[in-house]
């Protein structure tokens, strides 16, 4: 039974305990996780993800990744706008991805929303609310990561204001998490020196 603190994973190297429980995840875990994301469409992507992921967990979205990508036009932003009532019934139907309603329309309306953003707004929006890494001590076991911090809170106001739906601050700080706006790799976590 783990105590929080980072594993052996299956090559000896140590590992946060979540990444241990499934393949998927160690290879999410080495070479995604915690790692820089920019671009609208790519944090498009990873912002809609999390969305879906809302009340599910993460391997269930990362195993239909392919699948979203798919039925998302690669979660190209000016693409995923013009999607019409038709498409998001397609959606509906899709076995590929979660046939959620409230989540699709949700990515859609979103799509829409950031369609009249300049280029780059978002990625800048995002990222202005990356805390100063080195006020963040490295987390020594998992009790130590929170699910939602002030600059969580704060995304994730300015995502609402901006009307955005779905970015509450548990899902903004996931998102944070999963793009290098923090690393929350445990202390002695190999990923860790890695980013």
């Amino acid at each position: 039974m783990s105590d929080g603190t980072a594993l052996a994973g299956p090559d000896g190297a140590l590992r946060c305990p979540w990444a241990l429980s499934t393949p998927d995840y160690v290879t999410y875990h080495d070479e995604e996780w915690g790692r820089p994301v920019h671009g609208d469409d790519a944090l498009y992507e990873r912002l809609s993800l999390e969305a879906f992921q809302s009340g599910l967990s993460w391997i269930t979205i990362l195993r239909r990744r392919e699948g979203f990508r798919a039925a998302f036009a690669g979660f190209e932003i000016a693409k995923v706008a013009a999607f019409t009532d038709t498409d998001k019934d397609r959606l509906l139907t899709d076995e590929g991805i979660i046939r959620n309603r409230a989540k699709i329309d949700a990515t859609v309306a979103n799509a829409r929303v950031l369609a009249d953003w300049a280029p780059g707004d978002l990625d800048a929006l995002i990222w202005s609310h990356a805390p100063d890494p080195t006020t963040r001590p490295a987390p020594k076991s998992v009790a130590d990561v929170p699910a939602v911090t002030p600059e969580s809170t704060a995304l994730s106001k300015a995502l609402k204001k901006r009307g955005l739906r779905f970015v509450g601050p548990t899902t903004a700080y996931a998102l944070m998490q999963a793009c290098g706006l923090v690393d929350d790799h445990l202390e002695t976590c190999v990923a860790r020196s890695a980013v």
